[in-house]
């Protein structure tokens, strides 16, 4: 007789924290849906603890080796190369050695895994981690705008962008990898592989870390790709509304002596690093507010050398602490406020857990993220830059009370928070929801075009 085989996808996903957990709360959904997965990424994000997970059936890890296993990287060209050279061959040892095969999902930065992939005849996917308009924008560059986009010299003041399917745009609303200043020019053409891998597929597959609800209008703004959302990607205890706190962490207990919505959170990611005079500006802009917060100022951010001219009386009035469990913070009742660089991580668990943001945006996707929190959701402000690129502690205290004072601006963003909390658990219901037809269709054609069966 004819056995089929359990769906088996491997997920091969870029070294760094931000690719990791929306990669990994993926792989989480197509288990749900009975579909086999092997987690695949390097040797080093693996030891340095990146990934956090319980034993899930269903789950397998793979690990190859980039050369630079203790994270330390001396020429970045040379791991850009090695992860390629490496991991091509690594991948394709995979899954030669996997019974059933069945399709290969990777996140950005990886157009090679298209390449081993259409060597060994199997579909692939492009898990894209960030909006759906950061997608847009880059095909756009990359397809006739790039003059438009990347212009952003000094002899040309800020001007107003308007690319097919979307807001009108200045230029501080663009990732910043596209713009002329931009100080990491080997970017650039790794993101052109990545479309140029896309456009070489006969039925390219691109599932976007997004909702219908949340992008209606740029998940279809381009004519040639399809874009398909599967998000929000965050983790399930999120979804399922459960009670995250735990009581025993003194960040917690704090948290639980503040009054409803009454507490500021900061905090930047796991990679970023402020400027000491930027630092100082948030820790003024913090006292003069005069609310309670928790700041999370990572170890490399606070060597003595760094250490703030304030911290004692911010200490009085907060609490400043090298680490905590993000979620947790965000779902705390207390919690009023996030100041956040706007990764699309953050954004995307602010908004499902219904937390009014202040946008403070640095590179990459996240001011093209802030641009969608103060304009198009509504849900936050944007914090304003002074010449030398700071942002002052005047404007911190401006941005702070127009989401945490009183006011209807307050209570608009609140009102908006709400609503997009609602459509964002509407959107993950695995009864019906947008997202959740869309992963099944996706694994259902995948599984209908590969199908696997053996004699037994």
């Amino acid at each position: 007789m004819l056995k089929q085989q359990q769906s088996q996808f491997v997920i091969v996903t870029y070294p760094a924290q931000g690719h990791i957990n929306p990669a990994f709360q993926f792989a989480e959904r197509l288990i749900r849906l009975g579909v086999h997965v092997t987690f695949f990424t390097t040797v080093g994000a693996h030891s340095r603890g990146m990934i956090k997970s319980r034993p899930l059936d269903g789950l397998l890890f793979a690990t190859f080796s980039d050369g630079y296993d203790d994270g330390v990287v001396d020429d970045v060209e040379k791991q850009w190369d090695q992860l390629k050279h490496n991991g091509s061959k690594a991948l394709t040892d995979l899954i030669v050695s996997t019974a059933n095969k069945q399709c290969i999902v990777y996140t950005m930065l990886l157009p090679w895994v298209v390449d081993v992939a259409r060597e060994l005849h199997l579909p692939s996917a492009l898990l894209w981690i960030q909006p759906a308009m950061v997608f847009d924008i880059y095909y756009y560059y990359y397809n006739g705008f790039a003059d438009v986009i990347g212009n952003d010299s000094d002899d040309r003041p800020s001007y107003s962008i308007q690319l097919p399917g979307l807001p009108l745009l200045a230029t501080r609303d663009l990732p910043s990898f596209l713009l002329a200043s931009n100080p990491y020019a080997l970017l650039r053409p790794k993101f052109q592989a990545q479309l140029e891998a896309l456009e070489k597929e006969s039925n390219p597959r691109v599932l976007v870390n997004t909702f219908d609800a949340l992008e209606p209008e740029a998940l279809k703004a381009l004519e040639k790709l399809n874009l398909v959302s599967v998000g929000p990607l965050v983790p399930y205890a999120i979804l399922d509304g459960r009670d995250l706190s735990n009581g025993s962490k003194n960040y917690i207990k704090w948290l639980n002596s503040k009054s409803e919505s009454s507490v500021i959170y900061i905090s930047f990611g796991t990679l970023l690093v402020l400027k000491k005079q930027q630092m100082e500006e948030i820790a003024h802009g913090l006292l003069d507010c005069g609310r309670p917060f928790l700041w999370v100022i990572r170890a490399k951010e606070s060597g003595e050398e760094e250490k703030l001219s304030c911290r004692e009386e911010l200490e009085q009035m907060g609490m400043i602490l090298p680490w905590c469990s993000q979620v947790e913070v965000l779902s705390h009742p207390s919690l009023g406020c996030f100041v956040t660089h706007c990764g699309w991580n953050s954004t995307l668990e602010s908004l499902v857990l219904g937390v009014p943001m202040v946008a403070f945006p640095q590179q990459s996707d996240q001011g093209t993220n802030a641009k969608l929190i103060e304009d198009v959701w509504k849900i936050g402000v944007r914090v304003t830059v002074n010449k030398d690129e700071i942002v002052e502690g005047d404007e911190i205290k401006r941005c702070l009370e127009l989401v945490v004072g009183d006011g209807e601006r307050r209570e608009a963003i609140r009102r908006n928070a709400k609503k997009w909390k609602e459509l964002a658990m509407e959107a993950t219901n695995e009864v019906g929801s947008s997202s959740y037809i869309n992963l099944k269709t996706f694994v259902d054609e995948i599984g209908e075009g590969n199908l696997v069966v053996k004699s037994v």
